[in-house]
């Protein structure tokens, strides 16, 4: 199925009008294909919103002609390895603050996948806890870190 997928993905990108390379790559959850092309900009879009966009389109292509096909993670020019860094650090500071002052503290509202990042970073730590939580007048949640008790 990995080889389908990566030409699965192939297709839809050619259709769009973009010349790329993927390489693809089996993770413990599913499979990450990533994307080399010209233009990596127009296929991660504002804060990765066409990426996570396209990885989505791509999962319900795959899905729907192989409901057992692991899910597939769609990276263009490293922006999801680099963007996962950035969550996992901004998780241990702002854990390291709940230590340190024993307070609250609530991250900016992120999409699931980013929250995801957020909870597997610190889900292994004895002293806090993450709460998910709902965000008005819109659809992502933030992320609340509190110390466990």
């Amino acid at each position: 199925m990995a080889n389908e997928s990566k030409s699965i993905l192939h297709e839809l990108l050619k259709h769009l009008g973009f010349e790329t390379t993927i390489n693809e790559q089996t993770m413990e959850d599913g499979l990450l294909l990533e994307v080399q092309t010209d233009d990596p900009g127009r296929l991660i879009g504002r804060q990765g919103q066409t990426l996570s966009e396209l990885q989505y389109i791509t999962n319900r292509i795959i899905f729907r002609r192989d409901q057992t096909a692991p899910k597939v993670t769609v990276d263009v020019g490293n922006y999801r390895s680099q963007a996962r860094e950035a969550l996992v650090k901004k998780a241990k500071d702002a854990a390291e603050k709940v230590r340190r002052w024993g307070d609250v503290v609530e991250l900016e509202p992120l999409n699931a996948f980013d929250r995801r990042i957020i909870h597997n970073a610190l889900k292994d730590d004895p002293s806090i806890e993450t709460h998910s939580v709902e965000v008005d007048g819109t659809d992502k949640k933030a992320i609340l870190l509190r110390p466990k008790h």
